[in-house]
């Protein structure tokens, strides 16, 4: 049976042929450094050619799904903005691992999903969400384009003009407003959380897996698609953002607790 122990920041349990894949860093609501975003971009792979999961789970330990990027991570990416070439293809492995995953994964957003943790959570083919998250992409908040995935997803999910608001503004809104306008599947008491997701993992698990895998490879296609031709020019153009003025103002805006001030340089 395949192990995951060697993951530092992810950890994973099984419960028959349900592999549940948790983001494991609770203490900083499982922000995203450069151990994590590494290993995401490794694991759905793993998880792919695990021949003992047939229905994968996603979640967060703690009380967030991923509260983004980890500010000390953003200020390394400003020191040393060759590593973001690295980040950048570590981004792409991310995304396109997922759509490449031939089995049915299930987000459990037990907490908020916030940046790349909200582009993470829109690409699993099913969102279940607690009634206590929120879901944002906050990227130009840090003085960032949305490019790691966002600026696809998000359109895929509630069309251009809910999508390009939420985008240009970095607003959140509850998981009962993501249901209603489609972004998310489905919203419920934080307490049943589990029990729907895993109650729902178990159906599917039960279910003839060929023609559900196959539906959901089918179904994805076009979302591949889209991504394909223009995933890299967003990340390209987050690369160039990540050496502007105002993303160096916003890390240190938030790192000393006071409001950025842009100038749009």
């Amino acid at each position: 049976m395949k192990s995951y122990d060697h993951y530092k920041t992810i950890r994973c349990e099984r419960r028959g042929r349900v592999l549940t894949v948790i983001l494991d860093r609770p203490d900083q609501l499982n922000a995203t450094d450069a151990v994590l975003h590494g290993e995401v971009s490794r694991i759905f792979h793993d998880v792919r050619h695990d021949d003992d999961a047939d229905i994968i789970v996603l979640t967060g330990a703690g009380r967030a799904f991923s509260a983004g990027g980890d500010i000390n991570w953003m200020q390394d990416g400003i020191d040393d903005p060759a590593s973001f070439e690295a980040t950048g293809r570590e981004a792409r492995d991310i995304v396109f691992s997922l759509l490449d995953l031939d089995k049915p994964i299930i987000c459990m957003m037990n907490g908020h999903a916030i940046g790349l943790g909200a582009t993470i959570a829109l690409l699993c083919d099913i969102i279940i969400a607690s009634d206590k998250a929120k879901i944002g992409d906050p990227h130009v908040s840090m003085g960032l384009v949305a490019g790691d995935g966002g600026a696809v997803i998000w359109p895929q999910h509630i069309g251009y003009a809910k999508a390009k608001y939420y985008l240009m503004t970095g607003e959140a809104m509850t998981a009962t407003e993501a249901e209603r306008i489609g972004l998310i599947t489905k919203v419920v008491a934080h307490d049943t959380l589990a029990s729907e997701v895993y109650g729902l993992a178990e159906r599917l698990a039960s279910g003839a897996l060929k023609a559900i895998n196959w539906t959901k490879v089918a179904t994805t296609l076009q979302l591949k698609q889209a991504m394909h031709a223009s995933f890299d020019a967003g990340i390209a153009y987050e690369t160039v953002s990540n050496v502007s003025a105002d993303h160096r103002e916003a890390v240190d805006a938030f790192r000393n607790k006071r409001t950025p001030k842009f100038t749009g340089r």
